[in-house]
């Protein structure tokens, strides 16, 4: 396969994306947008963010998330592990405030904590590792359509006192900005979803950079009102540490608990990955609503911990990819297969940025 133009080396261990984040939050704290400018940055933020769940809805195809179904016990098991270990980890984690997290970054941690698993990369692991793909797919769409009800509500629920706190107003704002734009793109999938095709990657670069666009306007209003000031070099080792440990154990848990639930390999596959990550397409975009002014010190643990999980589970998969083949190897010596598990040419090829769900981001 020929590797895109602008790919990084192989050898870099940065997602490319990631960079042109970090360079947006270096953008934000040199040139940050105030006064008229700040009014018109957080507009567009506002309607980028409405044009990207229009776009998530029409890519979704319904009928797919229904056919997935039959696969419930898998579904629900990376749900729990996104909706209630993470938040039960998250509130574990207050123990840490003020010694060790300030109020302001333990509140990130704890919304990191709620927000839905991701597509994409949940896909693309699985497939490298030889897992349950079709699982995947739908594991991670059904966590994002379900995250946009059950983030905003555990928000409101768990984070009452903990920073600028959750309002009705942002509960309302998240329904108006994220559900009815993504319910009005499921009613025009199939006037649109034939264009979102074929025209994919040019609107995966539109995904980005609303996000992006999104991130400056949290990021210029954080700089505006002084709250980075809250967060010195030792703050972010140690959170870098928290965030660690939380990615440790969960992959901890979704490994070995689904192999106690009696998954076969591939379905095992397909739950370590989706449950132990986090979207940064779903979580920016909330978080941005939820918190207004505090946004930038709020994402700050999600986008940490994003590019960690890629890094850790791009290792991971490598490792299973391998352990797999050396098993086919060894039921071909023999002549004899392991009924039920997935093997090389079982795994669809992996999915690209700007894939229709499910393969939305980085998600």
């Amino acid at each position: 396969m020929r590797r895109p133009a602008l790919a990084l080396p192989s050898w870099l261990p940065v997602d490319g994306y990631i960079l042109a984040l970090l360079a947006t939050v270096g953008l934000a704290a040199l040139l940050p947008a105030t006064g008229s400018a700040a009014t018109v940055a957080d507009g567009a933020a506002t309607g980028a963010v409405s044009f990207l769940f229009l776009l998530y809805g029409a890519r979704l195809s319904t009928a797919e998330a229904m056919a997935g179904l039959r696969h419930w016990r898998l579904h629900l098991t990376v749900l729990a592990c996104t909706f209630v270990l993470f938040p039960l980890l998250g509130l574990a984690a207050r123990g840490l405030v003020p010694y060790v997290l300030p109020g302001g970054l333990y509140t990130g941690v704890l919304f990191l904590c709620l927000v839905p698993s991701t597509i994409q990369s949940s896909i693309a692991f699985t497939s490298i590792a030889r897992g349950n793909v079709a699982a995947a797919i739908c594991a991670g769409s059904f966590s994002s359509l379900i995250g946009i009800v059950v983030t905003p509500l555990l928000a409101a629920l768990l984070l009452d006192g903990e920073g600028p706190g959750v309002s009705g107003g942002a509960l309302v704002s998240i329904v108006c900005q994220l559900l009815l734009p993504f319910l009005a793109g499921q009613v025009l999938r199939r006037w649109i979803g034939g264009f979102l095709t074929r025209h994919k990657k040019v609107l995966g670069l539109v995904d980005r950079g609303s996000i992006l666009l999104v991130v400056y306007s949290a990021f210029s209003a954080g700089v505006t009102a002084g709250i980075w000031h809250q967060v010195s070099p030792l703050r972010l080792l140690i959170l870098l540490g928290v965030l660690g440990l939380l990615l440790a154990v969960m992959l901890t848990l979704t490994s070995y608990g689904s192999r106690k639930l009696g998954f076969g390999r591939a379905d095992r596959i397909a739950i370590t990955f989706a449950g132990s990550k986090k979207s940064l397409a779903a979580g920016l975009p909330m978080a941005s609503v939820l918190f207004g002014a505090q946004a930038g010190l709020a994402v700050l643990p999600l986008m940490l911990f994003h590019q960690m999980q890629l890094m850790v589970c791009a290792v991971l998969a490598k490792r299973f990819a391998a352990r797999a083949e050396a098993e086919v190897s060894g039921e071909d010596a023999t002549g004899e297969g392991a009924p039920g598990e997935a093997g090389p040419a079982d795994a669809p090829a992996p999915a690209r940025d700007g894939e229709p769900v499910g393969a939305g981001e980085s998600r």
